[in-house]
């Protein structure tokens, strides 16, 4: 599979497939194909498979992408403003946050994952169930504004606001820590915990919080009033 990323903060990716090759992606995600791709829509690894998606916040059906008789093309983008980026893979393991996959060649398998400890569920940002890429081929992950890349040495650690991280390499490890003292904490505005990513591996963070861009929001939207 060939692909190109288009666009600057509205990304998205175009996939081109040659015949026998198969993407697969969350419903919703495709934005436009070629007129010889052919849709079908299943729960990709059973039932149970499927269930275990919708606790990380994806669909219980996934739509698998495949072109009729000669090469074709088919696009995907995020919903929300932000950034695509590709994680390859051979027989290696990338946790990513729940909503983050956007799709994925058929070689790639998406599961769950869970947070090793109780207070990094609770208070990391992330919530006890994180979603797992394995297997070999390339996947494709949506963030929310821009990314950083960083490549942790081992005993590495970066601190991270909560909601800020996308994904890691499952050689990473994941915690979280209290921001500082209690002045930070209660004074700092950046809240009472910070994600601790401790290497050796590759972490993919985003500059934005889309629970934060919606509070920003609430403001200036419209107010319905009873009676209305």
């Amino acid at each position: 599979m060939e692909y190109d990323i288009q666009g600057d903060n509205l990304q998205m990716v175009c996939c081109h497939l040659s015949p026998g090759s198969r993407v697969y992606a969350e419903a919703g995600a495709m934005v436009n194909m070629s007129g010889n791709m052919q849709m079908k829509t299943n729960m990709k690894g059973g039932l149970f498979k499927g269930l275990k998606r919708v606790l990380t916040g994806e669909s219980l059906f996934m739509t698998e992408f495949e072109p009729a008789g000669d090469s074709g093309f088919v696009s995907f983008a995020g919903n929300v403003p932000g950034k695509i980026f590709p994680v390859v893979l051979s027989d290696n393991d990338f946790i990513a946050q729940k909503d983050a996959f956007l799709c994925a060649e058929d070689g790639i398998d998406l599961d769950i994952a869970f947070t090793k400890r109780i207070r990094s569920g609770f208070f990391g940002g992330e919530g006890f169930v994180l979603q797992r890429l394995s297997g070999t081929g390339t996947a494709f992950l949506h963030c929310c504004g821009d990314i950083i890349e960083r490549t942790l040495a081992p005993g590495e650690v970066v601190r991270v606001e909560t909601g800020l991280v996308v994904g890691f390499e499952s050689t990473v490890s994941y915690d979280i820590a209290l921001a500082g003292g209690v002045k930070t904490v209660f004074f700092g505005g950046e809240g009472l915990f910070l994600t601790t990513l401790t290497g050796p591996g590759r972490v993919v963070l985003q500059s934005l919080d889309v629970a934060k861009l919606a509070a920003s929001l609430l403001p200036y939207l419209p107010i319905k009033t009873s009676g209305n």
